[in-house]
């Protein structure tokens, strides 16, 4: 059985991850879901200066106070720059890095130097009182009682979040690596481009009839490629 953590997506927390639980829990997996700080419970410590470096020193920390290792880390979305950082730092406590419709970060790079220009403009444009990113809508696939939840739930992220380039510490990763694509993004899809390097250098590569977060619209089929990374060794 493996151990799962998941260094959750922009504008979400833990909470999103509320129906994969009892799908890890029935196969006898274990699933952690910690949360950024300034997202989700711990939104009333957000700030200004909060960056890329604050939310992988919160994952750190779990890895840390919960003693983990031999870990199967997730990185949903913007998770993916968190999880790249987490990565780099924890080589030895990581079996196998999954990147969830993912930022796959090279050295140097931050998540909104890989955005088309506009949508990174547009960013930094609705940013309230120039730091709080507002979230984005909900996927058109989502049903009305998911996005109901989602929305009511989601709260804004700072914009040094996507700004702050991840500098690795330790070289380029050499850890075991999958890519899971949601196939159904709107023009702009700034993922693609990471699955397709993906591909080419050698990744498992799974493809999903899903939106950006199937977590939310998908959980069956999500569980079933995650079995198969758990398989995979």
């Amino acid at each position: 059985m493996a151990v799962f953590v998941v260094a959750h997506g922009a504008w979400a927390a833990g909470w999103a991850w509320k129906k994969m639980r009892p799908l890890m829990a029935a196969a006898g997996h274990t699933l952690f879901t910690p949360t950024y700080t300034g997202l989700g419970e711990r939104a009333h410590l957000a700030h200004s200066d909060l960056n890329l470096e604050s939310h992988i020193r919160d994952m750190l920390a779990v890895f840390e106070f919960e003693n983990l290792r031999n870990v199967i880390l997730i990185g949903h979305s913007y998770g993916g720059m968190v999880a790249t950082g987490v990565a780099d730092r924890l080589r030895d406590k990581i079996r196998h890095l999954v990147y969830l419709d993912a930022f796959v970060p090279e050295d140097g790079m931050s998540a909104a130097d890989y955005m088309p220009a506009d949508r990174a403009e547009l960013m930094v444009k609705s940013a309230v009182d120039g730091w709080k990113v507002p979230p984005s809508p909900a996927p058109p696939d989502t049903t009305l009682e998911d996005a109901a939840w989602v929305m009511a739930r989601r709260v804004p992220t700072p914009l040094q979040c996507f700004e702050q380039k991840l500098v690795f510490k330790n070289g380029p990763l050499s850890l075991p690596r999958t890519y899971i694509y949601a196939q159904r993004h709107n023009p702009g899809d700034p993922f693609r481009q990471f699955m397709d390097r993906a591909r080419a250098d050698g990744w498992p590569v799974y493809e999903m009839d899903a939106s950006h977060s199937p977590h939310v619209t998908a959980p069956e089929a999500l569980m079933g490629i995650l079995q198969k990374v758990a398989a995979s060794g």
